[in-house]
C-alpha cells in the first residue's frame, strides 16, 4: 500500500509511510512498525493519542451537530470551552476568540491589538517588534513576525518587514555577565529598539516564552521577563505571547508565562489545546482590549471555522483529561526525568554543546567545539541526519537549525504528557543508538558509554 501513486503535494520528496494507528505515545505504521512519538508530532499530542474517553466526547457531538457557525448560532462546546480555558489561565485574561491552528492564532492576536489601539486613538501604533530567531507561523502577517531565515527570505518582498531584536540566547555568550545581567541585557534591546523605532509607532512585542522550533526550548534568564512586561507597560506597548507550542500544559504549568508570574495582554494557543484530536486554537485576552473593539463596531476578522463545535467538544475534553490524569504535575515531574536524561548525554557526546527546555518541551543542540560554541559544519546536515537515524529505529524526534535556520543543529524531544520514567528510558535507549549511529558516519568523537 505504501508504493501507491499519490496526488497529494508534500513538502518534499521524502514521503513517510502510511500511519495506521495511535495508541498513547506510540503510532503504527501500516507494516506494524512501532515508534515512540517522542516529539507528540509537531508539539501537539498532549495527552497522547487515540484517548477513549475524548473520542466518546467527539463522536457525542458529532451525532448533535458538527458545524454551526458562529454569527447564525452560539454552541456550548464553545462557551464552555472559552470558560474552562479562562479558568485555567492567569486572572485579567478573560476573553477568548477561537481559530484553528497557530499561524491563524498569532494572525488574529495582532489584529486584536491593532484594533484597539485604533479605539484609542492611536492609528500610528502599527509596528509589532518580534525577535531573531523566532518562529510565529506561516501565513503572511505570522511569517513577517518571524525570525527565521530559510522561511522568511523567499517572501520578504510580500511583507511589511517588521522590525526584531535578539533572541536572548545566553548560553551563546562569551563574557563576564551573571545570568541575571544577561537577562536584563537582552530585555534592554526591546526598550532600545522602541526608541529607535519611535515609541509611538509600536504596537505590540510578542515573544515565545520558551522557544519552539527556531530556538530549540530556548529559556531565558528569570530576570528577562518581568523587565520586558516593565518595558511593554512603561511604553504603552501590548506584550504578546506566543504559546502555540508551550501552552495547554507543555512546560508543567497551564500556560508558560505562569513560571513568571507574567500576565501578557494577548496569548495566542494552539497545538496541545486540542492535542490534535481537532484542529483547534485560540487567543485569550483582555476585556480592556476585547471591549472597546466591540463597542467600535466588532472584531473586524474571523475564520470560517472559528468556534466550531465539533473542535470545541475537542477542545474541552482534552482540558477535562489533563485535570482528570494530572497531566501538567506529570509534565513538571516527567521534565526533571528528561532533562537530567539528556544532560547525561554529554558526558559521552562532546559534539553535544547545550540541554535546555522546560517541562517536557527540552532540547539538545550540537556545536563542532564547547569552548566557542561554534556550529558544526552545515554541510553534514545534522538536524536532518539524527532525525533519520532515530526515525529508522522507531523513535520520531523534532530538528530545526537554531542560527537563523542557517546553521546550528538543535533537536526538540517533547513527548506526550502521558509518558512515565519507564517510556523515558526506552526512549533514550534508541536516542542513544541514533547518536552513536550519527557520530560514526560523521566521524565525531564518542566518550565511555554511560
Amino acid at each position: 500500500m505504501t508504493d501507491q501513486p499519490s496526488y497529494l503535494f508534500y513538502q518534499s520528496r521524502n514521503p513517510r509511510p502510511f500511519l495506521d494507528r495511535g495508541e498513547g505515545i506510540y503510532l503504527f505504521d501500516e507494516s506494524g512498525k512501532r515508534y515512540i512519538d517522542g516529539s507528540s508530532g509537531a508539539m501537539v499530542s498532549n495527552i497522547g493519542h487515540s484517548n477513549p474517553r475524548v473520542l466518546a466526547k467527539i463522536k457525542a457531538q458529532m451525532d448533535k451537530a458538527t458545524f454551526g457557525y458562529r454569527l447564525h448560532f452560539r454552541t456550548h462546546p464553545s462557551e464552555d470551552l472559552a470558560a474552562k480555558t479562562v479558568a485555567m489561565t492567569p486572572e485579567g485574561l478573560d476573553r477568548v476568540f477561537f481559530v484553528s491552528g497557530g499561524s491563524e492564532a498569532v494572525e488574529s492576536a495582532i489584529k486584536l491589538a491593532r484594533q484597539y489601539a485604533l479605539t484609542q486613538g492611536q492609528a500610528s501604533r502599527y509596528k509589532v517588534i518580534s525577535r531573531f530567531p523566532s518562529y510565529h507561523g506561516c501565513t503572511l502577517g505570522a511569517l513577517d513576525l518571524t525570525g527565521y531565515a530559510p522561511l522568511h527570505e523567499p517572501f520578504a518582498p510580500m511583507m511589511q518587514g517588521m522590525p526584531k531584536i535578539a533572541a536572548p540566547a545566553t548560553y551563546l555568550d562569551r563574557d563576564n555577565l551573571t545570568e541575571e545581567e544577561r537577562g536584563l541585557k537582552y530585555a534592554e534591546l526591546l526598550r532600545d529598539k522602541i526608541e529607535e523605532l519611535g515609541p509611538e509607532t509600536v504596537l505590540a512585542f510578542i515573544m515565545e516564552p520558551v522557544g519552539g522550533a527556531s530556538t530549540g526550548a530556548l529559556v531565558a534568564p528569570d530576570s528577562y521577563y518581568g523587565r520586558v512586561r516593565e518595558i511593554c507597560d512603561a511604553y504603552g506597548v501590548l506584550l504578546i505571547y506566543d504559546e502555540v507550542m508551550t501552552g495547554a500544559g507543555r512546560t508543567g504549568k497551564f500556560l508558560a508565562a505562569e513560571h513568571w508570574g507574567i500576565t501578557p495582554d494577548i496569548v495566542a494557543m494552539s497545538k496541545g489545546f486540542g492535542a490534535g484530536y481537532a484542529p483547534l486554537g485560540a487567543i485569550v485576552a483582555s476585556a480592556r482590549l476585547v471591549e472597546p473593539v466591540l463597542d467600535a463596531g466588532g472584531f473586524l476578522h474571523g475564520f470560517t471555522y472559528a468556534g466550531n463545535p465539533l473542535a470545541c467538544s475537542a477542545g474541552l475534553a482534552v482540558l477535562e483529561e489533563m485535570e482528570d490524569q494530572g497531566l501538567i504535575e506529570n509534565a513538571a515531574r516527567m521534565g526533571e526525568v528528561l532533562m537530567a536524561e539528556l544532560r547525561a548525554l554529554m558526558d559521552r557526546y562532546p559534539f553535544i554543546g547545550d540541554v535546555r527546555g522546560k517541562g517536557l518541551l527540552t532540547a539538545f543542540e550540537f556545536v563542532a567545539d564547547r569552548a566557542t560554541m561554534a556550529p558544526l559544519d552545515p554541510k553534514l546536515n545534522a538536524y536532518d541526519r539524527l532525525v533519520e537515524l532515530a526515525y529508522t529505529r522507531g523513535l520520531i524526534i523534532y530538528s530545526r537549525r537554531t542560527r537563523g535556520g542557517t546553521a546550528g543543529d538543535h533537536f526538540l524531544v517533547a513527548p506526550p504528557l502521558i509518558i512515565t520514567e519507564v517510556q523515558i528510558k526506552d526512549m533514550m535507549v534508541i536516542l542513544r543508538d541514533a547518536l552513536d549511529a550519527f557520530a560514526d558516519e560523521v566521524g565525531l568523537p564518542v566518550g565511555p558509554a554511560v
